[in-house]
């Protein structure tokens, strides 16, 4: 497997050793965080510490801070029982609680005329299009954004905000629920009375420490510009595409993107296919958010921006992350390029 090229960054990122040497040390911290005596108060030190970690990396100091098993149960946290309107563009987790009422344009950008009484992403999973957030929002998903392009929560008027650590290098399985102060939530696990009264059940000291480790090393790493210097291979990626495919569909390029997501489609070329010849080939790419690409189905996305079934069952996404290089992007594209020509040649 060494020789692979991960392009999937948006489906989950590496581990980051920062995150790793600090789960490690946590597994040698034997107390349970309710537990009283000396034990049990270093295991909530852990808790404590990461929630302070959290809030300085997302500029949520005015903040509560509920760690939760990843940004799915958050979502069910802050939307259960709500009615709120969202735009077919919107990740599962959140789609799945809400109304579709909400139109996406032809760039993936969504209008919001009722702010509080509706969820809106701050940058999409499939196309990276990020959203201008509207004040007094209810909710935003902040997981494809955080630790990628400056963003506060403080500042951004939210009152609920979702992130989940494995998206910045933490592990898997562990996410927040970031609240204005004062907010009332009523519990979806109940039982000991953990995380504030807000979610019950033992907290997972080890994960917990790892998302506080990963979220302060990407803060400093957006701090030092890595991402810029992602954007750049992404628009070299893009460039090479363009020079080999003239008809290639580049989804959300005429507006503000994350740093790292190419989303883009050969009409008629089904996505599926070009996923498993690029697996084959050593690249792990995907079709769409890592919840929904192993359905075969045309991407929802790309329909609620107005493409048509072809085009939207057509659509790779490439998600590159720091240890991404050029070489690595010369590679692909010459690997893609000899598949397209093949499709070209088939499809003539």
């Amino acid at each position: 497997m060494s020789n692979r090229v991960y392009m999937d960054w948006n489906a989950t990122a590496p581990l980051r050793p920062e995150a790793r040497d600090a789960m490690i040390a946590a597994m040698d911290v034997v107390g349970n965080p309710s537990s009283v005596h000396a034990e049990g108060r270093a295991a909530t030190g852990i808790i404590e510490r990461v929630r302070g970690q959290v809030k300085e990396a997302y500029g949520a100091g005015s903040a509560d801070i509920v760690f939760t098993s990843g940004a799915t149960e958050a979502a069910a946290l802050t939307l259960t029982g709500k009615d709120i309107q969202v735009a077919d563009i919107e990740h599962d987790c959140v789609a799945v609680w809400a109304d579709e009422t909400l139109s996406a344009d032809a760039n993936g950008l969504v209008a919001v005329s009722e702010p509080t009484n509706s969820s809106l992403q701050a940058a999409n999973s499939e196309t990276g299009v990020l959203q201008s957030l509207p004040e007094g929002l209810y909710l935003s998903d902040y997981v494809q954004a955080f630790g990628k392009v400056p963003c506060a929560f403080d500042w951004a008027g939210v009152t609920f905000a979702l992130l989940s650590a494995h998206k910045t290098g933490g592990p898997k399985g562990v996410g927040a629920l970031v609240l204005k102060q004062g907010i009332d939530i009523v519990p979806q696990i109940k039982g000991g009375g953990q995380e504030q009264g807000r979610r019950s059940g033992t907290e997972n000291v080890i994960g917990i420490a790892g998302f506080g480790a990963a979220a302060e090393a990407a803060a400093r790493d957006l701090a030092n510009g890595v991402w810029e210097q992602v954007a750049e291979l992404r628009d070299y990626l893009e460039q090479r595409l363009i020079e080999i495919a003239p008809d290639v569909i580049i989804f959300g390029k005429d507006v503000k993107r994350l740093p790292n997501t190419s989303n883009f489609a050969i009409p008629g070329w089904k996505g599926e296919t070009q996923v498993m010849q690029m697996d084959l080939a050593g690249y792990a790419i995907s079709a769409g958010s890592a919840c929904s690409s192993g359905k075969v189905k045309a991407s929802r996305v790309l329909l609620a921006m107005g493409f048509d079934e072809i085009t939207a069952a057509s659509a790779i996404r490439v998600s590159l992350g720091p240890a991404n290089t050029k070489d690595q992007i010369d590679g692909f594209v010459q690997s893609w390029g000899n598949s397209y020509k093949k499709f070209r040649a088939k499809a003539a």
